[in-house]
């Protein structure tokens, strides 16, 4: 018996080994994702304090912005002009990821306005490569004009107004311009929206504006001053909005790395009490035939 023990004692310590080095691999690999999970949740977190910082500052220049675009309405609800006709479509997005589904909200609301108007009869003017890549592929023939680069910081009227001139400049025909973006709900909400711009033969044929002797030149001057307006007005709620998305997101994140730290620790806390307690199994099983 005791010659049949000995021989079967060498076979169990060589599976013992070969159970604790498959452990401590174990062990090392949930390490390493321990480490990689906790570097990832000082990315997030900084992101998180980062667009907090960036979201005050956005929120104060879109109260002020909104005079903006409270002004546009007022000469637009009092002409009356009749709807209808050929329609351009700005879409107000971003270049930068990371911030929630803001680019794909405007990029919906665009295709159902192109679609509800007929795609023939609309062009499309898109800022942010986000919304770009996401639009290009179904209405690429529809577009006249991209940018990019607008609205990294704070947007400024200047933003808005080197638009406006890249779109006059560039000769497309329409009746009305309406501007997609992200309305500012709330810290945690948001919509897609369209503002609505009228060009200067639309101005001109109102039945309001027709009262009035007014020179071309006062209401081309007036048509694009309003757009600028407009543009300026949704490029920064449009920011803010993106701020306030980018902070809701890096705060999950940071929310999820924390519970896949906490579980990562409990599952390498007990597999390392496996191992001590698989090492002084060994011991005690050797001291044991000794």
């Amino acid at each position: 018996m005791s010659m049949l023990s000995r021989a079967v004692r060498p076979a169990v310590a060589a599976s013992s080994r070969v159970q604790q080095q498959r452990s401590m691999a174990t062990l090392r690999e949930i390490e390493m994702r321990l480490k990689s999970v906790r570097n990832i949740e000082k990315i997030t977190n900084s992101m998180k304090v980062i667009a907090s910082t960036k979201l005050a500052k956005a929120q104060r220049a879109m109260q002020a912005a909104k005079t903006y675009g409270i002004a546009n309405n007022e000469v637009f609800n009092n002409a009356e002009a009749t709807e209808g006709g050929k329609k351009l479509f700005i879409v107000i997005s971003s270049d930068k990821g990371l911030c929630g589904g803001i680019h794909s909200s405007v990029s919906k609301a665009a295709r159902r306005a192109i679609a509800e108007e007929g795609s023939n009869e609309s062009s499309l003017v898109v800022i942010g490569d986000k919304s770009k890549g996401q639009l290009m592929r179904a209405h690429g023939k529809n577009a006249v004009l991209t940018f990019n680069q607008i609205g990294k910081d704070i947007p400024t009227f200047a933003d808005a107004a080197e638009v406006t001139d890249l779109i006059v400049q560039s000769g497309v025909k329409y009746d009305s311009v309406h501007l997609v973006y992200n309305k500012f709900v709330s810290a945690i909400a948001y919509e897609a929206a369209v503002m609505e711009v009228l060009s200067e033969e639309t101005l001109k044929n109102s039945p309001n504006f027709k009262v009035y002797e007014v020179e071309d030149d006062a209401t081309r001057d007036l048509a694009e001053f309003s757009l600028a307006n407009a543009i300026f007005a949704v490029l920064v709620e449009g920011h803010a909005t993106e701020m306030s998305s980018r902070r809701n997101a890096m705060d999950g994140a940071s929310k999820n790395a924390a519970d896949m730290i906490t579980s990562l620790q409990m599952k390498y806390n007990r597999g390392r009490q496996a191992a001590i307690t698989n090492e002084l199994v060994d011991i005690i099983t050797g001291a044991s035939a000794l």
